[in-house]
């Protein structure tokens, strides 16, 4: 009805990133780079892509930046009031949950790539979440256009039990891997430790 009109649809914007993901001995270790591109011009060298949910929940966003601030803004929200209402630790599955219902309900128009990581009662656990609400249950994970590059360094390098910086050194060379072969990734290289 708009293209009739003589508007044209909003067209398909490349995003780029590498965030990535493992569990080692003692928790989850998260990482991200920090640059934000709009098509092929580099508007933020130093964008934070970890996002705080919980005080034992973290979750690297990829995609749209306005949709995973916004999505991993009022998941964190209703984990407060849960918290609040009772009395008890958020579990990383209450997040899983509420964010792949959301994303799920928008059909992947909200485009929101998540990789969420926490340390709750049950123990570590990570988990990817893809725009249209699908997730994946794994021991190290990779979302974003550099996803690859960094998957290659984890599928060579990751093995169980790593210690702590074992696993911020593998998360770093994951980072790097996707920042060298990636133009839509880039700058410097976040990384987030969670433990119980």
């Amino acid at each position: 009805m708009l293209a009739k009109k003589g508007v044209n649809p909003p067209s398909f914007r490349k995003t780029g990133t590498t965030i990535v993901g493992l569990i080692f001995q003692d928790g989850v270790i998260l990482g991200a780079d920090t640059r934000a591109t709009e098509g092929p011009i580099v508007c933020d060298k130093n964008c934070e892509k970890i996002h705080y949910m919980a005080p034992n929940i973290y979750c690297c966003g990829a995609g749209t930046a306005a949709d995973t601030e916004a999505v991993t803004d009022m998941v964190s929200s209703q984990l407060q009031l849960h918290r609040y209402h009772t009395g008890r630790e958020s579990r990383v599955v209450t997040a899983l949950t509420l964010l792949k219902r959301h994303l799920f309900n928008y059909q992947g128009y909200v485009s929101a790539a998540l990789v969420l990581g926490g340390v709750d009662v049950t123990g570590p656990h990570l988990h990817t979440i893809y725009p249209h609400g699908s997730t994946d249950t794994l021991p190290f994970a990779t979302m974003g256009s550099g996803s690859l590059a960094a998957m290659a360094v984890f599928e060579s390098n990751y093995r169980e039990g790593l210690t702590r910086d074992e696993g911020i050194k593998l998360v770093t060379e994951a980072i790097c891997s996707g920042i060298f072969n990636d133009l839509g990734s880039g700058s410097n290289v976040d990384i987030c430790v969670i433990t119980k």
